[in-house]
């Protein structure tokens, strides 16, 4: 624990002195863009670091996890209860973004200076995510390609499938099963050596954003940003709200326990970055294996609770910018959609956006208006990523003690040590 706490306190560190070191650079280099793509490689390599370990780990935990479940009809059990409060905390999520964005209409400001804005959304894919679309991010043409383009939903799916064969087979796939118990096992302890790079990560992605945009960035949309971080935090109290509901006065040692990994994602804007270590806080605070390793991943596609606020928030935000008012019934329909198009969100670079540019093209709001989110995007990235765990972190224990699987958590327990049960 000690160990865990102090590497959170260093990534804090990180972060602030990230913020100093890039107002300073801003303010004294002639070309600030050269320090930010050097640091950006750091960035990448850590990401890369962490995406190497996502598609073993996954297939690991999740295999062993279902195949020592034994039951087909309980893996069905769990999975129809984690959808349930999968689809509530979306409406919840969806429906809040569209609430403030109304009460605090921050796209006001803007509206009526927005004639010559450049069609140029940086060449995002604005097209419909389609039925067609989803499916291709759910059912993989062939594990490995999955695995080498890290679709997590695609490895989920397979790894249900292999799970199952696995349980139906018995005896026989023990010694299998065993061995990819022991690759779970390797991978968890490769995740505590990829994450002493984390700090260095987080110092080079704050830094380098600051250094290029500079501070002023921050100053020129501070009032949008600062009710979206408003809206954020009042997402987290809904969130930690339900939590209580189920948990008790438990949910706040919950919060403890990912209390580093949801810095992580705040400080890189990556949820995917804090997957491994979420995964091991889940299982300390008492979350068995078998369900943090079947519910985490499956919310990684189907609950990113921060994205999909973001969702309604910008796209309304967009609409307020070119003077165009949206109704009631149009804007429940837009949630309606966005309801299902964030679902295949997972696996799309810069998926947000792209989900919004496909709903505004279907509202004939102009997708130009994307341009205006650009510059802030990677700071309102922090605050979706940071959600996206604590949403899936909540939701994973309270499937878990729906099923009577949330034991007393062991503080000083190694998951790379445990039977992964």
């Amino acid at each position: 624990m000690e160990k865990k706490n102090r590497l959170t306190t260093w990534i804090l560190v990180a972060l602030a002195l990230g913020i100093v070191a890039g107002y300073i650079l801003n303010s004294t280099m002639a070309t600030p863009t050269s320090y930010s793509e050097a640091m950006s490689l750091i960035t990448t390599m850590f990401l890369r670091l962490i995406k190497m370990i996502i598609a073993p780990l996954v297939f690991s935990t999740l295999v062993v996890g279902i195949a020592r479940m034994g039951d087909a009809s309980e893996v069905g059990r769990v999975g129809l209860k984690s959808l349930a409060w999968f689809f509530g905390a979306s409406v919840v999520s969806l429906a809040l973004g569209l609430v403030l964005v109304n009460i605090f209409r921050p796209g006001d400001a803007l509206a009526g200076t927005l004639a010559s804005t450049a069609a140029s959304t940086a060449n995002l894919a604005t097209s419909s995510l389609t039925l067609k679309d989803f499916i291709t991010h759910l059912i993989p043409v062939s594990i490995v390609d999955g695995m080498a383009k890290n679709e997590i939903l695609q490895i989920v799916v397979f790894s249900l499938f292999f799970g199952l064969g696995a349980a139906a087979v018995g005896k026989k796939a023990e010694p299998m099963v065993d061995a990819i118990d022991g690759v779970a096992h390797v991978m968890l302890k490769v995740t505590g050596y990829v994450m002493q790079f984390a700090p260095l990560a987080v110092f080079a992605a704050v830094s380098g954003i600051i250094a290029k945009e500079g501070l002023v960035v921050l100053k020129t949309y501070g009032v949008f940003m600062a009710e979206f971080y408003f809206g954020i935090a009042l997402l987290w109290g809904l969130l930690m709200f339900a939590g209580f509901l189920f948990l008790g006065k438990r949910i706040f040692d919950l919060m403890r326990e990912v209390r580093g990994p949801t810095i992580l994602a705040f400080s890189c804007a990556s949820s995917e970055a804090a997957f491994p270590k979420t995964l091991e806080g889940l299982e300390r605070f008492g979350v068995r294996n078998r369900i943090a390793a079947f519910v985490l991943p499956i919310g990684y596609s189907f609950n990113l609770d921060g994205s999909m606020m973001y969702c309604t928030f910008a796209a309304v935000f967009i609409a307020q910018a070119y003077g165009i008012e949206l109704s009631l019934g149009t804007q429940m329909a837009m949630m309606a959609v966005l309801m299902l198009t964030s679902k295949g969100m997972a696996g799309v670079p810069r998926a947000s956006l792209v989900v919004i540019a496909a709903t505004l093209s279907q509202f004939n709001i102009p997708e130009a208006g994307l341009v205006l989110l650009l510059s802030i995007d990677h700071f309102l990235d922090m605050a979706r990523s940071a959600t996206n765990v604590i949403g899936n972190s909540i939701a994973t224990a309270v499937v878990a003690k729906w099923e009577g699987e949330l034991t007393h958590p062991s503080k000083d327990k190694d998951p790379a040590l445990e039977p992964l049960t």
